[in-house]
């Protein structure tokens, strides 16, 4: 690094001392209560490494991270998209500026990552990696693997590419772990060793051949080996694959013919890459989640606190226009917005059980009798916490003298005697009570109108477990009492205890799907190409929970390592309706075959559709009735050979009770 740049790092991050000092601030009086976050400003190149290596700076060696390098930098040449950002789950979490970024693009990663810190600290599913009362240190832990593995490149005994190829084929496995338990009881299993063959022990033993046939004959031999076989057999599938090649594998060595041990440097390898596994595992659970609680406290500290400055603003709102905008299946965006229905939702509830507990209000005349437009003018905030200034001062410190608990004592007398600005910081000067009613999303322009949508059911349900149910006299008096905190106290709870598959298994209904505007498509065997299908909220859910269940990839299990009494392992394929891709998943068995040194087998179900079936249904414009077929891939080092899967086997691999039914309380027991 030559010294100018030296000196434009140093410059760059004393100007952002104060916003990254303020950022953390405004995070905690928001409820916040994020790792601290160490900031590193980098210049471009740097960046694109650090994205490469997901968001560390050392790495082991291997050629997917120069892949990675060189795809983001052809992205920031060619104007397909810029890094501001990254941030990694540690504890403190290390956060890297980009040298070039404007000061509004500086402050909007900073507040985002502020968000990030809080949700990798506070996410129960981040806790599954580590030990009990332990804290995150993964840039210690990947630099530790990253020179392991470079030892064992450059050592004389070991050839270099055989590291490479293991490398390789262990990756290709590394989403096939048991990512809902925790990473320490995530490998254990029923211990089994294939059972023995009984006849090579007796060939080894000094028996009469008299006493052989008598005792020991064939029949009895049989009946032996296939009790043996049957009691060796996984009672239930195994998910984590790399364990159990850990606990199994082998490796097959040419010269003998045969497979053989692990050496202890490959044992060592799958270790280190299975441990990185599961670290990274709760990144990939809540994607959607985790970019969404970002979004959502950038958006309001930057836009509705006015972070950003009035000379910042517009050029902040461009960006965040372009991230949230951005095609396909966008996590920023839906994360977002799933995030502020929850908050939406829970403030209805909150208000709509005041005004139930209003004389003469019921769930049943709730529309006739409530003035949605009087609610939504009683709702606004306080003028003096809606609206803080150097000259709004004197009505605050009124509140203040009354005790009212949306004010900061402490901080308003600051203000009044010159320490705090309050023009630049006005929330300093609030209370997180103070904030929750500043900021409560009923009276935001874009809500207005949620509270009067409010189901007759939502409110059937409320009042059936109201008591007292005529506390008030008036409509005012029941919205005095409102609780402005609880959308954000509902939103910490589930920020705790859900990931993806959960978050939108609980929170995507069709109020949800109708007011986003989503939909789902599909391809059509009969036009050839995607057409719109349903706006069904069901059918929205379960197309997006496919692409989030196990990090969107195929479920695969070991079911049996011994299959067929030969040593052979078989996978299965949990098939939930979504065909493998039946090429890349040979290509993965040719890598499995290195790990396991004997033939390798997968069980899976394929789609079948007869032509004749297709033009009848094409002309009918409707789908075609597939066939599905249970099928078993073998690969044996050599060659590849598919045979029909017996029905016992198929009916084992059918998804029956699917992942996103099951809730985070179960996964956590």
């Amino acid at each position: 690094m030559s010294n100018s740049d030296r000196i434009d790092k140093q410059r760059e991050a004393q100007a952002l001392e104060e916003p990254v000092r303020e950022a953390g601030n405004l995070a905690r009086k928001l409820g916040l209560n994020p790792y601290p976050v160490n900031y590193w400003i980098v210049d471009y190149d740097e960046m694109n490494e650090l994205i490469a290596y997901g968001g560390f700076q050392q790495r082991y060696p291997h050629w997917r991270w120069g892949m990675t390098y060189d795809r983001q930098r052809k992205q920031g040449q060619f104007g397909m998209g810029k890094a501001f950002e990254i941030v990694n789950n540690d504890n403190p979490s290390h956060a890297f500026l980009q040298l070039t970024n404007s000061l509004a693009d500086q402050k909007a990663v900073i507040t985002h990552v502020e968000a990030h810190a809080d949700f990798f600290a506070n996410n129960e599913w981040f806790g599954l990696f580590l030990g009990e009362g332990d804290d995150p240190d993964a840039a210690a832990m990947l630099e530790r693997h990253a020179d392991a593995i470079a030892t064992y490149m450059n050592d004389p005994e070991i050839d270099r590419e055989e590291v490479e190829e293991f490398i390789d084929a262990v990756l290709t496995l590394e989403d096939t772990i048991d990512q809902h338990r925790a990473f320490e009881e995530a490998g254990e299993g029923r211990q089994r060793t294939p059972p023995e063959d009984l006849r090579k022990r007796l060939d080894s033993m000094n028996i009469s051949e008299e006493v052989r046939r008598q005792v020991f004959d064939d029949e009895w031999l049989d009946d032996l080996a296939e009790a043996e076989e049957r009691a060796a057999k996984l009672t239930e599938p195994r998910k984590d694959v790399m364990a159990y090649l850990r606990e199994h594998g082998m490796r097959y060595d040419e010269d003998e013919a045969r497979a053989v041990e692990m050496e202890p440097w490959q044992k060592d390898v799958l270790d280190m890459l299975r441990t990185e596994a599961y670290y990274f595992a709760a990144q990939k659970m809540t994607k959607v989640m985790n970019e969404g609680w970002a979004a959502y406290w950038e958006s309001l500290m930057m836009g509705d606190e006015r972070f950003a400055g009035t000379d910042e603003f517009v050029t902040y709102a461009d960006h965040q226009s372009r991230v949230l905008g951005s095609p396909g299946l966008n996590p920023y965006k839906l994360g977002k917005e799933l995030w502020e229905y929850v908050e939406n939702t829970t403030n209805r509830r909150e208000v709509a059980d005041k005004l139930l507990r209003v004389r003469g209000v019921s769930w049943r005349n709730f529309r006739d009798v409530v003035d949605f437009a009087e609610v939504q003018s009683l709702l606004e905030p306080h003028p003096a916490i809606d609206v803080v200034t150097s000259s709004s001062l004197d009505a605050l410190s009124e509140l203040a003298e009354a005790g009212d608990p949306r004010v900061d004592a402490d901080a308003l007398q600051r203000a009044l005697d010159g320490e705090i600005d309050v023009d630049a910081y006005p929330w300093k000067v609030l209370t997180y009570e103070g904030l929750a009613e500043r900021h409560f999303s009923l009276v935001k322009p874009q809500n207005r109108g949620f509270l009067s949508r409010v189901r007759r059911s939502e409110l059937e349900q409320l009042s059936r477990y109201m008591f007292d149910d005529e506390r008030y006299d008036t409509v005012e008096e029941a919205l005095a009492d409102v609780d402005y905190t609880v959308g954000w106290e509902r939103m910490r709870e589930v920020r705790e205890s859900h990931n993806d598959v959960t978050f939108l298994d609980e929170f995507l209904t069709q109020e949800f799907v109708t007011d986003n505007h989503y939909f789902t498509y599909e391809y059509t065997q009969t036009s050839g190409d995607f057409r719109v299908t349903s706006t069904e909220y069901e059918d929205v859910k379960k197309k997006l929970l496919l692409q989030f269940t196990n990090f969107g990839k195929p479920t695969i299990a070991v079911y049996d390592g011994n299959f067929d009494n030969r040593g052979e392992l078989l996978l299965g394929h949990q098939y939930n309706g979504i065909m493998l891709d039946v090429p890349q998943a040979k290509a993965v068995l040719e890598r499995l075959y290195g790990l396991w040194g004997r033939p390798v087998n997968l069980m899976t179900i394929v789609k079948e559709y007869d032509d004749h079936d297709v033009e009848v249904a094409r002309r009918r414009n409707r789908e075609p009735t597939p066939v599905e077929i249970g099928k078993r891939i073998r690969f044996d080092g050599d060659r590849f050979e598919t045979f029909e899967l017996d029905s016992e086997l198929e009916e084992r691999i059918q998804a029956t009770d699917v992942d996103y039914d099951t809730k985070p309380d179960d996964w956590l027991a």
